[in-house]
């Protein structure tokens, strides 16, 4: 399977922000991606024709972060305004505001199908809003601190959570607990999501580490030290086997978790990544920037057919459900101890670009 690696490849920039790109989101058939800046604005680029952006007017403060609904026909939005944002991404831009948050709000997330929107806030709550009703379901609260990032689980069920009181979360949306919680004193985790098979959770630390958990066996399967600053965002391949990085060093860097090991550093932002995501297939991924550049990839690292990885996954889904640590790690897991042993992993990459 290396031997059929190559090299992931800029595409191109896209410039029209005038401040940090906050957030990037693809929509379903990756032919457009959202983007968010501290500059108040969301933006709309059309990936398959050099025709303008489309702007999108509204937040009264910047605009923290932005994900289109699965089928592409809406678009949200949170912000420092401490409103979160319904979009239809047509020229128009026209939205609505859902409001029930009383502080700034870190991230918003749909889920898998695009039913509920979940929302985290400087206020210390998380919110699940009706996406058709536009109101507030519940909140849930025992986070101490400022909840940086909140996102369901593949099948709803679960949301996670991280937090500047230095823990990440479980809840159980049926029943409104909090039935799992990881702490991390090195720090705190800036952003956290769930692999596409809702096993294991990724989270990405401000003590510059990225961290992989097994969240039925309460284990931490993996622990990445290949960054020089603060991780900010990561975002999963669809095939589970990658994780793209995006941290305040500069660099993005994408790990093989299959073997537990970094195999690209990418550089082509100046100064902070802020925030990175694959497109729904795999194919091309996208990263913002403290230089207000969003810059835009097409991945090649997976052209070994991903899709033959994905059929397979979903096969061995069926047969053991829920999935079995062994359909994401083939390779014989890390064991930790209570003492939580970290695997390091040594500072070896390509550089491209």
């Amino acid at each position: 399977m290396a031997s059929a690696l190559e090299d992931p490849v800029l595409i191109r920039p896209f410039r029209g922000h005038r401040a940090a790109v906050t957030g990037v989101a693809f929509n379903a058939d990756a032919a457009g991606l959202a983007t968010s800046s501290l500059d108040r604005f969301l933006m709309v680029w059309k990936l398959k024709t050099q025709c303008r952006a489309y702007k999108f007017v509204g937040h009264a403060e910047a605009v923290t972060s932005v994900q289109f609904s699965p089928d592409g026909q809406l678009l949200a939005s949170a912000s420092q305004d401490r409103t979160v944002r319904l979009w239809i991404p047509c020229i128009h831009g026209e939205s609505s505001v859902l409001k029930g948050h009383t502080a700034s709000i870190r991230s918003v997330s749909f889920s898998h199908d695009g039913h509920f929107l979940v929302s985290a806030s400087n206020d210390k709550s998380i919110k699940i809003w009706s996406v058709r009703r536009q109101r507030l379901l519940f909140s849930l609260f025992q986070h101490t601190h400022w909840v940086r990032c909140a996102k369901f689980s593949p099948d709803g069920r679960l949301v996670a959570s991280c937090s500047e009181d230095k823990s990440v979360k479980i809840w159980d949306t049926r029943n409104k607990t909090c039935i799992d919680s990881f702490l991390d004193y090195g720090g705190f985790a800036n952003f956290v999501d769930f692999n596409p098979s809702g096993t294991c959770i990724a989270s990405a630390g401000s003590n510059h580490t990225v961290k992989l958990w097994d969240i039925r066996m309460n284990k931490l399967l993996q622990h990445y030290k290949v960054h020089r600053a603060g991780v900010n965002c990561v975002s999963f391949h669809p095939s589970g086997n990658y994780l793209i990085t995006a941290s305040t060093d500069g660099t993005l860097k994408i790990l093989d978790l299959l073997e537990g090991r970094l195999i690209y550093t990418l550089h082509g932002h100046k100064g902070p990544v802020l925030s990175v995501a694959f497109s729904k297939g795999g194919e091309k991924f996208a990263s913002g920037g403290a230089d207000a550049q969003v810059l835009l990839w097409k991945t090649n690292f997976d052209s070994f057919d991903y899709k033959e990885v994905l059929k397979h996954h979903i096969r061995r889904t069926h047969i053991d459900d829920p999935p079995h640590l062994l359909d994401i790690y083939p390779r014989s897991p890390h064991l930790h101890d209570e003492k939580l042993q970290s695997v390091e992993v040594p500072l070896v990459s390509k550089s491209c670009i």
